[in-house]
């Protein structure tokens, strides 16, 4: 079953530094959301494979979009 992984706050997407295929640890930071000049960074909500990032980098998200799926 996937894992969805979710936008937290409107942003634009400034790094990804996982690939799909990729293992990580829970809390492993997956990839960076900006908003308001601040940074925020997106963790792993779980022990898994990143399965799919359907963003890039550059993209705008809003709240609650889904960015990555993870198995």
């Amino acid at each position: 079953m996937a894992t969805n992984v979710m936008a937290p706050m409107t942003g634009k997407i400034v790094r990804i530094n996982v690939e799909p295929g990729e293992t990580v640890a829970e809390d492993f930071e997956i990839l960076v959301i900006e908003a308001m000049k601040m940074e925020t960074p997106i963790y792993a909500p779980c022990d898994g494979m990143i399965e799919k990032i359907l963003k890039k980098v550059g993209d705008e998200v809003e709240e609650d979009d889904v960015i990555a799926l993870m198995a």
